[in-house]
């Protein structure tokens, strides 16, 4: 009798054990607080322990060392297999050479939360989805995964889903406080929306800047999913929004994409109307910048779809304007139900999926979507860039390898042009598997169906990058090569100075170290010519002789310029022609000592470009302090100011201080609403208006359009604000190419405008880069204010006593992938002194 009450009591023991805890059970506060990043791990690392149903797939850290984690989840079978299948689909598709054939083709899904930090419900939530598919109870799931693979990615920024939760905890207590007039709802500066660089990741998909996004999407690459789910919250205001999408929708999103999004709510709306749940679709979020968690898994071939819950700043519960609580739990749910039914749905149509996919890629490569089948871009410093952005995203390319006379669309003149394609020119040819990314990315104008889009709307690489580029209508049969060639160093028998061209990130790279080492640097002035080597203005030269403290001359400027592998040693000053090296055109550069403001007041995202370009793109060193401690610093330590774009409300007595570091020879960059600063300011030029009548003439022209609206129907109000208004275009800029500012950038600057600010043609202020009265744009720029930015100042320099304020009317870093304006913001870094 006791041998058989012992084994059923192992029995019920062993069943007890076996059961899977589900979040709620093995976390204390599931639901009713945000998880620690330690402990989403942790219960990952349980579930991947005692389930057979999932496994880990690690692929990175973060700035800030935390792990990066994938999971991937199907049956037991299908995880054994999983190499096997994941090569085939590759194959099937064009992105493998070869691999054995599987029995039954497997349906790829891709989930991805928290890409925002501060929407915590993505990474609470994708714990339920993970139990509710490996749950050894749940037979329904199960039937799923026999020909579905999931790829879930729980938390794509862990550093700010980390900044986000540890301020939450500190600041909560034992009650919940669901009015908004609570801490728990106001969260500080920079929030936890964005990564440790305070980039916003989900604008990062294409241009992978940030280490999240680039190591992800190694991970991705490799899986290349038929479905991707990316998981979002919005104004808590707000119900579950869920595809289909709003327009603009991009051309070359295909049929069967949209007729899956339409499943996708046929289906999720059934089952959200049982619960009684409110949602919409069709509705603000669009699918046009290509750059996004939705739009780039769509021009990838995949079906796309973002997903948000009302939810941000309602911490642990929030009443609504209805009166409604919600709480965290409410929005994990919903999250939950409307993920696994995407998981559901693509089980469902996986013939579908996998047919249509391959289709996708081959109807691609055989048929390129886009006007244009040829881009080739002229041989520059900045194609190195632009070669590793195509490595990223696996689009393939070359370089030609012969000189021809060709015709083609210039992105520079917007118009057709006869060129010579020569040796080392980047050639990418839309017949390739990811035809349409490149495509997207290339392509010189985008239709916009709809002009209330949620985002920019022109990018086109070429404007970008700022390189001499055209686009073919047929592919002219080029010999190529794989890799570009450099030639061979002149040789010489004494180093008189070192040649760096200024020529892309590489020169910027250099500069940075040779000012780390303490190397004297002058720049070039004046177009001028050696033996063998054609100088131009901006150009660096470092001579022997300013440099006679430096033991070992010679290798230690080989081993500084390892980065830059087109610099040359000139044996000799004497020119051929222009301007001998020991003359007046080449000036010493400054070594600059920078203060970047932080805090308060000032947009996290523009502060963030600012310090991500000097650790990560000029690895440079710079001083941040807080906007409120500014008054602290003994401004003689710098002698350069950087004032992201913000809101600026600085004391009198502050003012004058930076007026004085000014005039004592400081350099201040404004950027944005830092311009503000010095509007009208005393003794300096920047105005927004020419003349009174020319300011008397605007408001006139205002004065009667506000008469005009008084017989405007209401319904109308949304599409007529934005005539005075612009989310993102590309506007043509003339360069003053004499000016230090505008070395290296060519004679037209192509600007992403992302803001309405506009300043008419400055008077005593050196308009390096302005609008010119009749310019070219790309993208969508409200009628009203397109007619008004003809001559008006873009970037400009004002000299005040013995320094300089660099006023910065758009963003040059924006997104830190606009190449052409890495180069401007390093002119106003390192060359103007």
């Amino acid at each position: 009798m006791k041998k058989i009450l012992s084994a059923f009591l192992f029995l019920c023991f062993f069943i007890a054990t076996a059961q899977l805890k589900s979040p709620a059970d093995f976390l204390p506060d599931y639901g009713s607080h945000v998880t620690y990043y330690h402990q989403l791990e942790n219960y990952y690392t349980y579930l991947v322990q005692n389930s057979s149903f999932i496994k880990q797939l690690p692929y990175g850290t973060t700035n800030q060392g935390r792990s990066l984690n994938a999971y991937i989840i199907s049956t037991p079978e299908n995880l054994k297999n999983s190499e096997s299948i994941r090569q085939y689909h590759l194959f099937k598709i064009g992105l493998a050479e070869n691999a054995p054939k599987i029995a039954d083709e497997i349906a790829v899904v891709w989930l991805s939360f928290n890409v925002h930090g501060n929407e915590p419900a993505g990474a609470e939530s994708s714990m339920q989805v993970a139990f509710n598919l490996v749950n050894p109870d749940n037979p329904e799931t199960k039937k799923w995964l026999e020909r579905t693979i999931v790829i879930l990615d729980p938390c794509l920024n862990p550093d700010g889903f980390s900044r986000y939760g540890n301020w939450l905890h500190d600041v909560t207590g034992k009650y919940t406080h669901p009015g908004s007039n609570d801490r728990e709802h106001m969260e500080p500066w920079p929030g936890g929306r964005q990564n440790h660089y305070a980039f916003d990741l989900n604008r990062d998909w294409a241009w992978q800047t940030q280490a999240e996004t680039k190591q992800r999407m190694v991970l991705y690459n490799q899986w290349m999913p038929m479905v991707h789910v990316d998981v979002h919250e919005m104004g808590y205001n707000e119900p579950y929004f869920f595809p289909p999408a709003a327009e603009p929708i991009h051309d070359f999103i295909t049929a069967y994409q949209k007729k899956f999004h339409n499943k996708i709510g046929e289906n999720t709306s059934a089952k959200f109307d049982v619960e009684g749940w409110s949602y919409y679709t069709h509705e603000r979020f669009d699918l046009f910048y290509p750059s996004y968690g939705d739009t780039y898994p769509c021009f990838n071939g995949a079906v796309g779809m973002t997903y948000e819950q009302g939810g941000i700043v309602a911490g642990r519960a929030v009443k609504m304007n209805n009166g409604n609580i919600l709480t965290l739990q409410d929005r994990i749910d919903h999250h939950t139900a409307a993920v696994l039914t995407a998981v559901e749905t693509a089980s469902m149509q996986r013939e579908k999926l996998v047919g249509n996919f391959s289709n996708y890629f081959k109807d691609s490569k055989e048929n390129p979507k886009g006007k244009y089948k040829t881009y080739i871009v002229k041989n520059s410093g900045k194609n190195v860039q632009m070669a590793q952005l195509l490595d990223l995203n696996k689009i393939e390319y070359s370089y030609a390898d012969e000189s021809r006379k060709l015709k083609g669309y210039s992105y520079q003149h917007g118009k057709n042009k006869d060129f010579t394609v020569e040796p080392n020119d980047l050639i990418i040819n839309a017949h390739q598997p990811k035809a349409v990314l490149a495509q997207v990315l290339f392509e010189p104008v985008q239709r916009l169906s709809d002009s209330l889009s949620y985002d920019i709307t022109a990018w086109a690489l070429p404007l970008a990058y700022g390189t001499e580029s055209y686009a073919l209508t047929t592919s002219p049969g080029l010999k190529t090569k794989k890799e570009r060639s450099y030639k061979g160093r002149l040789e010489y028998d004494r180093a008189y100075a070192y040649y760096i061209p200024w020529n892309g990130r590489e020169a910027v790279q250099a500069l940075s170290e040779l000012h780390k080492n303490n190397i004297v640097v002058r720049m070039a002035n004046k177009a001028s010519a050696f033996r063998g080597i054609k100088i131009t203005p901006g150009d660096l030269i470092v001579l022997k002789i300013d440099n006679t403290k430096i033991a070992d001359f010679e290798i230690t400027l080989n081993i500084v310029l390892d980065c830059k592998p087109d610099y040359e040693v000139i044996e000799s000053g004497f020119s051929v022609s222009g301007a001998d090296l020991g003359g007046e055109f080449y000036t010493i550069l400054k070594k600059p000592e920078v203060l970047l403001l932080s805090g308060s007041g000032i947009s996290p995202t523009d502060f963030g470009e600012v310090w991500f370009y000097m650790d990560e793109v000029a690895n440079y060193p710079v001083s941040i302090i807080d906007i409120q401690n500014l008054g602290r610093i003994n401004f003689s330590e710098f002698n350069t100011i950087i004032l992201p774009d913000g809101w600026y409300t600085f004391t009198d007595p502050l003012k004058n201080k930076i007026n004085d570091f000014i005039s004592n020879g400081g350099k201040v960059i404004a950027m944005g609403g830092a311009l503000n600063l010095f509007e009208d300011a005393p003794g300096f030029g920047l105005t927004r208006f020419a003349t009174e009548g020319d300011k008397s003439a605007e408001q006139q022209a205002e004065s009667e359009e506000l008469l005009k609206a008084r017989f405007d129907n209401y319904e109308g109000a949304e599409r007529r604000a934005i005539s005075s208004s612009i989310a993102g275009a590309i506007i043509e800029n003339v360069v003053d190419g004499t000016h230090p500012l505008g070395y290296g950038l060519g004679n037209v600057y192509y600007s992403l405008k992302t803001n309405d600010n506009r300043y008419q043609l400055l008077k005593d202020v050196q308009n390096v880069v302005y609008v010119p009265a009749n310019y070219k744009s790309y993208g969508f720029i409200g009628n009203s204010l397109k007619k008004k930015l003809g001559d008006t100042v873009t970037f400009a320099v004002e000299n005040k006593g013995r320094g300089q304020v660099v006023y910065m009317a758009d963003d040059p870093l924006f997104r830190g992938f606009w190449e052409n304006g890495n180069i401007l913001f390093a002119n106003a870094l390192f060359l103007l002194n």
